[in-house]
């Protein structure tokens, strides 16, 4: 019996043993039970790459994707050179550029990286990109994703009783969606995904105060914030994150200093809009409008209103039973600029309309060339 076959038994005996209101309580009353059975959990690598392109396909869906070849050509270079350093040099990698003014990344399983336009147009040189993405590796590496749904989608709520394994997938995609939009990852994976994102981008030959010299200028952005928002602003507690970085540059001898400013600036030309000029939709909408960027210099234009999304049938699940049940809106109302109405400019930023991926095709030419040329390693 394979993992999802055997999850969904486990769905399926406390799903279907007694009526609806006895049924919560019972399965609200073995949380813990079955907790530990999915910690216990064994993912193939099959499920691994379903989970991720589901709730890849969900971030794409919610920001849309910049439909501009070069750019991603030049963002999946970045990331490549890191990828085949870190501990899992053979996994499919995807490196995804989302268009929207927020500033964020998100890792999905196996291989999936996305980052906003927002960030890199906040961003100054190639190695502050790489410890962005090196952050976001480290994430999928060390299967942070698959341990924030052990943690937080089967403890104290019930997983959906499935049909078969694509329901349960879809069940899981969507609760690990919404765990990294919420930034659901522990302090201490976070604090790990720093440090051990340094390490990489100094074993690539990136100066590894890169990923700090870009929290440095979110910080100075976000400094007139009432809250403390998005992915890199939120936990760890910025100063105390910072100075861990610095540490461990220190601790771990680490000497790189390849920063390649003019190759950056030569492959990225985005402007930064100020977080309070983010506009933003309502409740997190998915299905957004909003023009579709085609060149990297941010110019936008008019892309046709996506199709209507199809209902889902939804049962019973976290997200429902936290926040009342429902699923997200799906129309693309735009309601101002950030912080309007309480919303998280980083999380509820307008996107484009188009979530297709962009074809890119990087040879082992293409990596060499690219790394001979910023002296990389």
């Amino acid at each position: 019996m394979n993992a999802i076959a055997h999850l969904v038994l486990v769905c399926l005996v406390f799903g279907f043993a007694s009526p609806a209101a006895a049924q919560l309580g019972g399965l609200l009353n073995q949380g813990a039970r079955r907790a530990k059975q999915f910690n216990d959990f064994r993912w193939s690598n099959e499920e691994k790459a379903a989970l991720g392109q589901q709730v890849s396909e969900l971030v794409r869906a919610r920001y849309g994707v910049v439909q501009d070849a070069a750019v991603h050509k030049y963002v999946t270079l970045v990331g490549t050179v890191l990828a085949q350093k870190s501990t899992k040099p053979n996994l499919p990698w995807t490196f995804i550029v989302l268009d929207t003014d927020a500033v964020n990344a998100f890792a999905a399983p196996h291989g999936y990286v996305h980052i906003t336009r927002g960030a890199l147009a906040l961003m100054r040189n190639e190695a502050e990109l790489a410890g962005v993405l090196a952050h976001e590796i480290v994430h999928v590496t060390d299967e942070h994703t698959v341990d924030a749904l052990k943690k937080n989608t089967l403890k104290g709520a019930a997983a959906e009783a499935a049909a078969g394994d694509n329901k349960l997938i879809e069940f899981l995609a969507d609760a690990a969606y919404k765990n990294i939009l919420d930034n659901a990852y522990s302090r201490g994976d976070e604090n790990s995904s720093d440090r051990q994102g340094i390490i990489l981008i100094n074993k690539a030959g990136y100066a590894p105060q890169g990923l700090g010299s870009f929290l440095n200028t979110l910080a100075e952005r976000n400094k007139g914030a009432t809250e403390k928002r998005g992915l890199f602003d939120s936990h760890p507690e910025m100063a105390a994150r910072l100075e861990r970085l610095t540490a461990s540059i220190t601790k771990d001898a680490l000497t790189s200093t390849q920063d390649l400013s003019a190759r950056f600036t030569g492959a990225i030309s985005y402007k930064p809009v100020p977080q309070a000029q983010i506009a933003t939709v309502a409740g997190g909408s998915k299905g957004l409008t909003g023009g579709s960027t085609s060149k990297a210099s941010g110019q936008s234009k008019a892309e046709p209103e996506p199709p209507a999304e199809q209902p889902r049938k939804r049962g019973f699940g976290l997200s429902r039973l936290a926040k009342g049940g429902g699923s997200e809106s799906k129309s693309a109302q735009v309601v101002g600029s950030g912080g309007a109405r309480g919303l998280d400019p980083e999380k509820d930023a307008k996107g484009g309309s188009n979530p297709a991926l962009v074809a890119v095709k990087v040879s082992p030419a293409d990596i060499q060339a690219f790394k001979k040329a910023g002296q990389l390693t």
